[in-house]
């Protein structure tokens, strides 16, 4: 938080998708596992990725409990570790140069920066460039860093926001207006936050689609967090669809271990087929929507693609796919301008380093 900011965000992911195009970064799709332990779940992700402009490859290794639960019409996830309100997400960088271990950093803030960042990426790319309404589907954590990088790619005055907790909303809503110096309404429902704005943003933990394709205006740009938050009927309505690269391996043959995630995350899973079956089975369109007829930003930043071309149309990016580039990418920013100011604890290289081969 002491060094990485949103424009820098921005800035580190644009290079590291010009890399991507000139074939000097590369990523691994994410992996879960799920292990049952009643009465939760346990689950560990990881996702690796490299840049070769930073010399830095990085894994992102999260460890999570999970408790998935219905709030009125809504079900969602919610994670833990060690006990609720706690988590364990870790980043751990290398030099390409040398293979030398570089740096183990914490995830939560890097996390909600550099999703942020790539939302705030689709709307400088597929929005209309005199965007001023910003829809808010949510009041979380990503909802925040969302509407930070959207503010500063497009000229944003009003952010209409709803989420089914009207405390967070409050919460939200004076923060944002402090932080970012714009108007933001409460609204009571999320087809009436979606109503008349120029960018539409669904930043929940939701397990199910938190948006109608009816809603949608000409002119509008959505883009999402998670994969269930959208359904069938927004991407038959949308004009322009976009992702940011491959989230998972799509695997027609499945072994009996090998499951699709409660966010569409290739996963893999360790129990019978009776507690299987109590995993929410993603509800989102993940095929159509993650293959590779479908473009991608770094396409549209190498000229490959148009992207939108009229004012009229409706654009979408599913805002998933490159995360281990993008820890790579961001991670390695915030450990260069850490190490300049001089942050963070140091331990001996030596004390990662072995001579038992020999």
């Amino acid at each position: 938080m002491a060094v990485l900011n949103m424009p820098t965000c921005i800035d580190a992911m644009e290079e590291a998708y010009r890399d991507l195009n000139e074939q000097r970064a590369g990523f691994r799709p994410r992996i879960d596992f799920y292990v049952p332990q009643k009465p939760h779940y346990y689950r560990w992700g990881t996702m690796e990725g490299v840049s070769r402009t930073l010399g830095i490859f990085a894994i992102r290794m999260k460890s999570d409990m999970l408790v998935w639960n219905r709030q009125g019409e809504f079900q969602t996830e919610d994670k833990y570790c060690v006990e609720p309100g706690s988590y364990c997400g870790l980043i751990f960088l290398l030099s390409v140069r040398n293979g030398e271990p570089l740096c183990l950093m914490n995830d939560g803030y890097l996390q909600h920066m550099r999703v942020g960042a790539c939302a705030g990426l689709g709307a400088k790319y597929l929005s209309r460039k005199n965007s001023r309404v910003l829809g808010m589907l949510g009041s979380g954590g990503m909802a925040r860093t969302y509407a930070m990088a959207i503010c500063e790619v497009r000229p944003i005055e009003r952010i209409q926001v709803f989420s089914p907790t009207r405390e967070n909303c409050e919460r939200y809503a004076v923060e944002l207006r402090d932080k970012l110096g714009v108007e933001v309404l409460i609204m009571d429902s999320a087809d009436r936050a979606v109503k008349n704005s120029d960018i539409v943003a669904c930043a929940t933990d939701s397990l199910v689609p938190v948006i109608k394709g009816e809603w949608l205006e000409p002119g509008m740009h959505v883009t999402n967090v998670r994969t269930n938050e959208i359904g069938p009927d927004l991407l038959a309505r949308v004009d322009v669809s976009a992702r940011l690269g491959t989230s998972t391996f799509i695997i027609d043959q499945s072994p009996a271990e090998v499951i699709s995630g409660t966010d569409g995350v290739f996963s893999y899973f360790a129990g019978t087929p009776q507690e299987r079956e109590l995993i929410p089975v993603p509800l989102s369109p993940i095929r159509k929507s993650d293959n590779a007829e479908v473009k991608t930003i770094p396409d549209l930043m190498a000229g490959r693609w148009y992207g939108r071309t009229s004012d009229n149309q409706i654009t979408f990016l599913r805002n998933s796919g490159t995360q281990g580039l993008q820890f790579a990418a961001v991670g390695g920013k915030a450990y260069e301008l850490a190490k300049a100011k001089g942050l963070g604890n140091t331990i001996p290289t030596q004390w990662l380093l072995q001579n038992i081969r020999d």
